[in-house]
Order: C-alpha cells, then structure tokens, then sequence
C-alpha cells in the first residue's frame, strides 16, 4: 500500500512541478498554442483523411522557434522588495519592486515574477495529510485547489515593467495573495522576456531571500461589554505600562528608610529641610484572559485555522478598551502573554496567534492547568473551542 502512496506523490509532484514551469515559461499566448499543437496531434493522427497534421508540424515549428529563440536573452539584473512588516491571509498586499537593468542595452517588454519557496511537503507529511482527511491533493481549478491544498501558501500576480535604459532602474507594483498565516518565504525574483513571437519567455533570476509574517484573517465583531469588575492588580500601572514604578500619585510623607531615592520630592525636601518622599497607590483596573484551544492532531486543520482567526478578532476588540487581555494557549509549551494599557499591541498579539501551532501530544489538562494558575488575576474570560 505504500508504494501506491509513493506513486501517487510523485505523480502529484513531478505533474504540479510541469504545471508550475509551463504557466510560467509559456505566455497566455504560448499557453494557447502549446494547447493547439496537443490538440492537433491527436486529432491529426490520420493523415491520409485530414489535413490537420499540417497544423501540428506549423505549431511545432512554431514552439521551436520561440524555445530555441530565449537561449539569446543573458541580460543581467540587479533587484530590491519594499516589502511590508505584515500581510493578512485572505486579503491582497501590494508592495514595489525595483529592477536595474546591469547591461548596456535598454530592456522592453519585460515581465517580473516572484519567486516563492516550494509549497510542496515530503513524502511524510503529504501521507499524514491524506490520511487524516481522506482525500488526495489533485491540480483541480484555482479555487478548488486553494481549498484543499494547505500547503499553498500565496499567488503572486506577474506584473509588467516600463522599458528601462541601458544601465537604469524601473519599479512596478506586485500584488501578492497570501491564503494561509505563519511566515512567507519569498526566494527570489525572476526577470522574464518573451521571444519574438510572444510565446515562450527566457528567464533572468535574481536571488533575494526575504519572508514575511501573514497575520491570521479578522472578522469584524461589534463592540463587547465584557463582564467582570476592577481589581487591584500588583504592581499597578507599572505592569500595565512597564515603564519603572509608575502607580497613582497619593500624597507625600516624611523619608523611611528603604523608600527608592527616585521617589523624593525635592522641592519639598529644600523647603522643610528634611527628606520628603511621594505615595503611590496600586490601581485597580479589568483583566480578561482569552484562551484559545489548540488541541488537535491534524497541523492543517481549518477548525484551527477559523479558531485562530476568532481569536485575533477578540484581540483586537478587546484591545481598544481599558483593560489587560493575557492570551492563554498550549503549543510545544505553555503559552501566556499579557498585552493592553501599554504592556503590549494588538499587533504583537496577532504575531503570536500567527505563529501559533496545533498540540496533539498533550492532553486537555494542560490548557486546564494553565487557566487555573491565572484565574486568580483575571475578572473574565473568552473561551475559542
């Protein structure tokens, strides 16, 4: 039965390998004619009753000329992204990219295509997935395979470029779909130029390494009055802000020995003559947790993934009210980080649950027991089952 299993992933890879090379080395054009050309050999196979193999040989010559033709193109680019700090999964993210032309001679007609990392997964983790969902991870359309293949990624759209002089510099507008969060390996970017013909391209690639966090996708959720009462938390406004010890002023009284020196008042001090200090007082102020069950055994599970995303949809409503949210979840460790009132961003927030991963070899207690360790600090709970 395994060696079905192989067969049938290196059928996948090497025929979505081809897909991935033709799509990109055939214009829309060429894509057309390349489709003729198949079509006209198997209808053409009678020759002495049709006259559709003349068709097939003018094709061939046709594909010929162009392939032949991108051995001439050895132009060399030089290339740099503007890429943002952050994208969001299901939401385009546009970003310029800058190309200088290194030869002598100006440059028309060029085409600039990303390159990401291989989506593929192993042999292993290609099983796993089949196995758990029971289904095989075929080349159906775009839409079905953006559905049932989590190993996709991102679509980047080609884009064209302006003609750039001998020794200049052109930019143009990339727009980028990512479909999943986590980090997005870009590996380099291809320069392209179509032959004469306008059928196949030749290819200039520029090797430029980046990545870019994908923030898990948002949904809009209407203002929360969330339940709970303030309580006096340690360290006050100190643990909210982070910043030294910054509690509520209270008044000021005589120097104990142990008070911070940053504490005196020295205006007081210079006119009474003694060491005066100031009083501080702890505020009290609301604290929620949001706990987010991670406890599944499949890593591509959608559940996961719409759970994630509610999650970041709390983080962020929650995050514009005057209150603390401690993020509470079970990955390869236990997990807790407080953001609110200065202490942390939603945007910090959101990089987490990015980077969040399923727990399936640890049992529900885990979670358990890290609520309760917190229970004590909290007014209220978001629980994402």
């Amino acid at each position: 039965m395994k060696s079905i299993y192989k067969l049938v992933y290196w059928t996948y890879r090497y025929s979505s390998g081809l897909w991935y090379w033709a799509a990109r080395r055939f214009t829309p054009a060429g894509l057309c004619v390349l489709c003729g050309w198949m079509v006209a050999g198997a209808v053409g196979v009678d020759i002495e009753n049709t006259v559709v193999y003349q068709s097939f040989a003018l094709l061939f010559a046709f594909l010929v000329f162009a392939a032949g033709s991108s051995l001439f193109f050895r132009t060399k680019f030089s290339a740099t992204r503007s890429l943002p700090r952050f994208g969001t999964a299901g939401q385009p993210m546009q970003y310029e990219v800058h190309v200088k032309n290194l030869s002598s001679k100006p440059q028309v007609g060029l085409t600039v295509l990303e390159d990401l990392a291989d989506p593929r997964p192993d042999f292993n983790e290609w099983l796993a997935f089949k196995l758990a969902e029971n289904r095989y991870i075929r080349p159906f359309r775009v839409s079905e395979r953006r559905e049932r293949n989590p190993f996709r990624r991102a679509t980047v759209r080609s884009a064209n470029l302006p003609p750039i002089p001998a020794q200049g510099e052109g930019s143009v507008a990339v727009e980028l779909l990512p479909f999943r969060r986590g980090t997005l390996r870009l590996t380099g970017v291809t320069v392209a130029c179509p032959d004469p013909l306008g059928l196949f391209r030749s290819f200039s690639r520029v090797s430029l390494p980046q990545t870019v966090l994908i923030l898990p996708k948002r949904y809009p959720l209407p203002a929360i009055a969330l339940p709970g009462q303030q309580r006096l938390q340690e360290g006050g406004v100190a643990l909210a802000a982070n910043i030294g010890c910054s509690e509520e002023f209270v008044s000021l009284r005589d120097y104990r020995q142990g008070d911070p020196l940053r504490h005196i008042h020295w205006r007081s001090w210079a006119r009474t003559g003694k060491p005066i200090v100031k009083e501080f007082e702890d505020e009290f102020f609301v604290r929620h947790a949001l706990i987010l069950d991670t406890f599944t055994d499949d890593p591509h599970s959608e559940v996961l993934e719409e759970a994630v995303s509610v999650a970041a949809s709390f983080a962020c409503t929650v995050l514009t009210q005057e209150s603390l949210l401690d993020l509470l979840f079970v990955g390869n460790k236990s997990y807790c980080f407080t953001a609110g009132r200065g202490l942390g961003t939603a945007d910090q927030m959101l990089e987490i649950l990015a980077s969040a991963q399923n727990c399936g070899d640890k049992p529900f207690s885990a979670l358990e027991h890290l609520v309760l360790e917190h229970i004590g600090v909290v007014t209220g709970c978001i629980c994402v089952l």
